[in-house]
């Protein structure tokens, strides 16, 4: 087994990777809100709806896992032909190297799960779905798209969520095209009959789900593998991986190997679509080659990232590498992360009811206007993300001669300091995507703008959030610096 330093090395690989991936697609609904008083019409919740927020979920959750890594993803499903069907085609379209074949079916509803949150808790959930099984025409419809779409992939992940994609019929298809071809499958399963995934090379339930494909409770390691095994001798299935929550995953084989993974995450805010990282990884991972133990274990670091964020989330490739090397890495370093990975974290501050401020700049030589700007910032709320204006938008905006230090060596001063907990580095000209992305609850300038010049004002105004205009400390000027030593 490759050492955790060494897998942080082979991460990079993941990127290029190309995976096909089949399965039932879904719309993942927030509706975040308030729980201020009962419902005089029964005892029950009123939420009072301050957000909502979309994104795809089941099958498609592992596809923006795969994009999130790097990979180059194709995607065959089913949805049906309604709005929601077609907001998930927009959303597959809006993914960069995603190419998605969707069939579509006049008799199916597209599935939604709305999820009703107030106080980080979930109060409802509502689903729309339809889970019979495809027609016969439909089913043979979506095996020439994969037969399509198979040339060149490395690896096919099926993603069954038990919505009717996945019939028997089109799973014994598109194994036994990947089998002929070369191509390793992975498969997150459903319901009890694992004969429909026979020929697979791996299959990753989760503890709860190989108990019910086994009618037999689960109460220690040895019952966990000696079911494991029963099932894949039954199925002749190559692998299987069982993931177990809070326990980490365990790896067994059909030559009898065993190997229990502890696991990686602190702490635990939401394991939803969890599933759906751990396959993602494992599949890209076994795309670059490591050995199945080895692909394992990423996907199990994965699983401890994505764990720790909020709602249908996915881990992004310069994460995994940061938490495969974070005894290497300096605590400035690890202040120092992407737009994706910032809304991520964020998000999860906002979880724990913590106040995310933001402030942004290009801090090219900082001086104690800058420090007193981003300390009295620091004051308003409990956790400060700085944005800093990349190389190529400096120079954008103050010209050929600026900036005088490269954005990396910008954002390691920043992150230096105790009143930053985040540094992103944006190449726009303005941080508007930026702070789309994270909605801050304070907005923090310095006192040469007002309020109704400051980038992104209306934005977080628009939900409740301050924006604050801080006195600068007079007499310091990056600009007159450079001035005066040219001069």
């Amino acid at each position: 087994m490759v050492g955790k330093q060494h897998l942080a090395g082979r991460v990079e690989a993941l990127k290029g990777t190309r995976i096909l991936c089949v399965g039932d697609v879904m719309l993942d609904r927030y509706i975040y809100g308030d729980v201020e008083r009962i419902s005089p019409e029964g005892p029950i919740p009123v939420l009072r709806v301050k957000e909502e927020r979309s994104m795809l979920g089941g099958a498609g959750n592992v596809v923006r896992n795969l994009a999130a890594l790097g990979a180059e993803v194709a995607f065959a499903s089913v949805v049906g032909a309604d709005d929601i069907g077609e907001e998930i085609g927009r959303m597959l379209a809006a993914i960069p190297a995603v190419h998605a074949s969707m069939t579509v079916d006049p008799l199916r509803r597209s599935t939604v799960k709305a999820r009703y949150v107030a106080m980080g808790q979930q109060v409802l959930r509502a689903d729309y779905e339809t889970n019979t099984a495809l027609s016969p025409a439909l089913q043979r419809e979506l095996i020439d798209r994969v037969h399509g779409l198979l040339p060149g992939m490395q690896v096919v992940v099926l993603s069954d969520y038990g919505k009717g994609v996945l019939a028997q019929n089109v799973c014994r298809a598109v194994i036994d095209a990947a089998r002929a071809a070369g191509i390793p499958v992975v498969v997150d399963p459903k319901g009890r009959n694992y004969d429909i995934y026979r020929g697979a090379t791996v299959v990753t339930p989760n503890r709860k789900e190989l108990a019910e494909a086994t009618g037999q409770a689960i109460d220690s390691d040895a019952t966990l593998v000696s079911l494991a095994r029963e099932v894949i001798a039954e199925a002749g299935i190559g692998s299987m991986i069982v993931t177990r929550s809070q326990e980490g995953m365990s790896v067994v084989t059909a030559e009898g190997n065993v190997s229990h993974l502890p696991a990686e995450s602190r702490e635990v805010f939401d394991v939803s679509g969890a599933g759906d990282t751990v396959i993602s990884t494992l599949a890209a991972a076994l795309a670059t080659g490591l050995p199945l133990v080895d692909a394992a274990s990423l996907a199990n670091t994965a699983a401890g990232i994505v764990v720790a964020k909020v709602g249908t989330a996915v881990v992004y490739r310069d994460e995994l590498a940061a938490k495969l090397r974070e005894h290497e890495l300096s605590s400035m370093e690890l202040k120092i992360v992407t737009r994706e990975a910032a809304q991520d974290i964020a998000a999860a501050w906002r979880r724990k009811g913590l106040k995310v401020g933001f402030t942004n700049g290009c801090f090219d030589l900082l001086h104690p206007g800058h420090v007193a700007l981003l300390a009295q910032s620091r004051a308003l709320c409990d956790r400060l993300i700085v944005g800093l204006n990349s190389d190529a938008s400096v120079t954008r905006l103050k010209g050929l001669s600026r900036p005088i230090q490269p954005d990396v060596s910008r954002a390691t001063v920043l992150a230096s300091l105790a009143s930053v907990d985040l540094v992103v580095i944006f190449g726009e000209d303005t941080p508007e995507r930026l702070i789309e992305s994270v909605r801050p609850d304070i907005l923090v300038k310095g006192g040469d703008y007002t309020v109704d010049t400051i980038v992104g004002a209306d934005f977080v105004q628009s939900y409740g959030g301050q924006v604050v205009v801080i006195d600068l400390v007079p007499g310091f000027s990056t600009t007159k610096t450079v001035e005066k030593l040219n001069s």
